[in-house]
């Protein structure tokens, strides 16, 4: 129990706290989540002395950072796992409420767009190292028992990934402003070259791929290979990301020097229109089934995992921060790629599958 010294002579009147939703209802460890309910405020045992309620999830102790009788915020430690919430105060204790967290799968990584899984649920994703650095495997890949092996080495600053209907991977290069098709046996051949600086990358329903070259330019790869400007945006300041939906229309997101970001919604005719606003640095770009769009971005300031319906309402479904992209998996599931890791979490999602 923690206590504050207060400038009162009047104590409060003990009311037990009663929790009934938690917004949002899944975080990564350092994610910040709000519990609503009633009696979660400071609770004054003596004179001039309160006591700040305590928060487990499971038996983990969580910091709180703000609390009020009808609202408070934790945040969710290391080492936490999925578990029942649990706020107590002055000797009594509330109800519980499940909050889901997410477990790293892999870590010493650095993506820095989606990651992507194939049909068989191998997940890929990359070192891509500051510009011009070479490491020493370019792309790994996750296997179905979790184990992370190296799949690619020798690409410079690998970049944005999207899988083809034969099982091809394919990686941008924004280093070298080209895309490589790699086999399932990681053997790597060039695709296209010449794109600028390349960073997001996908295919559309009809197998022609779009590369976001950050300077403003999003190419189309034809089947054929003939490459064509598809669409022009502002520049971003560091990658563009890409993903479709059943309709054909390409969204995109880049982050710029604003405050108040954009989702650009770009149709078969390559034209733009902003799709969304007001988002903090938007990134990495999945769909489900139903349509809704899911990025790695900051809303009304507390960044995670923020869902904008087709009626482009948006809220936070997952808190954390360093976010960068996500991808969806079986069961429900989903990959979410911070800066050095890649972690699992349970969403109860459909994801749109990739290819």
């Amino acid at each position: 129990m923690q206590f504050l010294k207060i400038n009162s002579k009047h104590g409060a009147q003990q009311v037990e706290p009663k929790l009934e939703a938690i917004f949002p209802d899944a975080a990564l460890p350092g994610g910040e989540v709000d519990v609503v309910g009633s009696g979660l405020g400071p609770q004054a045992i003596a004179e001039d002395v309160v006591a700040i309620p305590r928060a487990t999830i499971g038996d983990v102790p969580s910091p709180v950072v703000m609390s009020r009788d009808r609202r408070l915020t934790l945040r969710v430690p290391e080492g936490a796992i999925s578990g029942p919430v649990t706020v107590r105060r002055n000797g009594s204790h509330s109800n519980h409420l499940p909050l889901r967290v997410a477990v790293p799968l892999a870590e010493n990584l650095h993506p820095v767009t989606n990651p992507v899984v194939d049909e068989d649920g191998n997940l890929y994703t990359t070192f891509s190292g500051s510009r011009g650095q070479e490491v020493p495997v370019s792309i790994f890949r996750i296997d179905r028992d979790y184990q992370m092996r190296p799949f690619v080495r020798g690409l410079m600053n690998a970049t944005g990934l999207a899988l083809d209907r034969e099982g091809h991977l394919y990686a941008s290069s924004r280093a070298e402003g080209t895309v490589y098709r790699i086999s399932p046996d990681g053997a790597m051949s060039t695709y296209a070259e010449g794109m600028g600086t390349a960073t997001g990358i996908a295919f559309d329903g009809e197998g022609n791929l779009f590369v976001g070259d950050r300077s403003g330019t999003i190419f189309k790869i034809a089947r054929d290979r003939q490459i064509f400007v598809y669409a022009t945006l502002e520049p971003s300041v560091s990658a563009y990301h890409l993903a479709f939906n059943d309709a054909g229309t390409l969204f995109v997101t880049g982050p710029t020097t604003s405050s108040n970001e954009a989702i650009y919604a770009i149709d078969s005719n390559g034209d733009s229109t902003v799709f969304y606003r007001g988002l903090g640095r938007p990134q990495g770009l999945a769909l489900d089934t139903a349509g809704n769009l899911y990025v790695a971005a900051s809303l009304h300031g507390q960044r995670g995992v923020v869902r904008i319906t087709p009626e482009k309402e948006a809220s936070l479904i997952l808190a954390g921060s360093d976010l960068v992209g996500l991808c969806f998996m079986e069961d429900g599931c989903a990959a979410i790629a911070t800066r050095n890791a890649i972690y699992h979490v349970s969403l109860d999602i459909e994801g749109r599958p990739l290819i």
